[in-house]
């Protein structure tokens, strides 16, 4: 099913999407990766505050390259999402929603997604350029000395997207495959 959803993304909206469902994103999405979200990770751990409001929020595992004149941002394309799987319960725990990645994820995000209604949404790897032309705005928001990795606010219209495993824990890779093998 195709669905068109506007930011932030809320339980409500969270539990509407099922795995393989088609999704164009519009609104406010954060970017991280492993090295910010240790920082985040260990700022909770200390009782501090993250630099953006976790509620319902949606990140974008990415690390952009430097824009070009006359852009808002360089290409933009997925990271591998395991490498923040040691950090995404608890961003989740504080009430973060969505994750934009590529790859599989480990069982104990899964289980944190279905306790606190989290989505998987997968972005084409490769793609990077093309994913870098539905954001229409970036800002530069924390840990600017991670460069690539540092923390961003983006606003993004109309981002193409699947959802890889939604709240309840079902997962386009795996029912994907076996539908693949039962045709074979």
């Amino acid at each position: 099913m195709e669905k068109h959803i506007t930011l932030p993304l809320t339980e409500e909206i969270v539990k509407t999407l099922k795995a393989g469902d088609t999704v164009y994103l519009t609104g406010t999405i954060y970017t991280s990766r492993d090295a910010g979200h240790k920082r985040m990770c260990e700022s909770l751990a200390k009782g501090e505050e993250l630099p953006f409001d976790p509620k319902d929020a949606t990140i974008y595992y990415v690390g952009p390259t430097p824009a070009k004149p006359g852009q808002v941002i360089g290409s933009a394309g997925p990271t591998t999402s395991g490498r923040m799987d040691a950090y995404a319960p608890t961003m989740m725990s504080v009430g973060a929603r969505g994750m934009i990645g590529k790859g599989a994820r480990l069982p104990e995000v899964v289980e944190a997604m279905k306790k606190y209604t989290g989505v998987y949404f997968g972005a084409i790897g490769g793609a990077g350029a093309l994913l870098a032309k539905c954001i229409k705005q970036c800002e530069l928001i924390a840990y600017e000395d991670l460069g690539a990795e540092a923390l961003r606010k983006l606003y993004v219209e109309d981002m193409p997207l699947f959802v890889i495993i939604d709240c309840e824990g079902n997962n386009l890779y795996e029912s994907g495959r076996a539908e693949y093998l039962a045709k074979k």
